[in-house]
């Protein structure tokens, strides 16, 4: 009985955790979680040891969805499974919300460092906007890894493999409706080397032992 009941409250963590987040598995190229896509370039899906992803080729390569997916959010977790290359340019835009028709949005970027990367963060709203960023905290490219940008209300956090690397108090105000590109930013600059094997969006905080698990 004590088991059975463990496992229903364990159950009922779990689901809240996630409770009204949506997922986006890259494991093919013309539908991102249930939303179609547009493809540019020819990014391609390729096998890993955790499963499928697509692979982008930091030139011409990106996918377009017709949804901002955190849309309405006061508060919100973004997570990304993704794996930097090696031979990208210095800046890269690699995931990209936006409203439409203004320029509030969430950004996902990458800054290359004597054959690192560190994590490049940005938040744009109407009643306010702040960039993340610690050059010192670099990471391995070539590898996967998990990042997540966190918004409680009130504190701006983002994360590398759930290790805190910086944060910031700041008013964001909820984005409306709009679009989402992978690969590259929105208005085609920037492009990323590298691949991409999931994002979850939440519009909760949550806590970097909720996030998804470790690539």
């Amino acid at each position: 009985m004590r088991i059975f009941l463990f496992l229903i409250l364990t159950t009922g963590v779990l689901s809240a955790q996630t409770k009204g987040s949506e997922g986006w598995r890259f494991d093919r190229l013309d539908r991102l979680g249930a939303h179609a896509t547009k493809v540019e370039g020819k990014p391609r899906v390729v096998d890993t040891p955790k499963g499928k992803a697509v692979e982008f080729d930091g030139e011409h390569d990106a996918l377009f969805v017709d949804v901002h997916p955190l849309a309405g959010a006061k508060t919100f977790t973004w997570e990304v499974i993704f794996r930097p290359s090696s031979g990208g340019r210095p800046e890269q835009r690699f995931f990209h919300l936006q409203e439409t028709g203004v320029t509030t949005r969430l950004l996902f970027e990458t800054r290359l460092i004597d054959g690192k990367w560190c994590l490049d963060s940005f938040a744009a709203s109407a009643t306010g906007q702040k960039a993340l960023i610690d050059r010192t905290k670099l990471h391995s490219l070539d590898e996967w890894h998990h990042v997540a940008m966190v918004y409680d209300g009130k504190g701006f956090r983002h994360y590398v493999d759930r290790q805190l690397q910086g944060s910031a108090e700041v008013a964001l105000a909820p984005q409306g409706k709009g679009t989402s590109s992978a690969g590259v930013r929105i208005n085609r600059v920037d492009y990323f080397k590298g691949a991409i094997r999931e994002a979850r969006m939440t519009p909760r905080a949550l806590e970097p032992g909720e996030f998804l698990p470790l690539p």
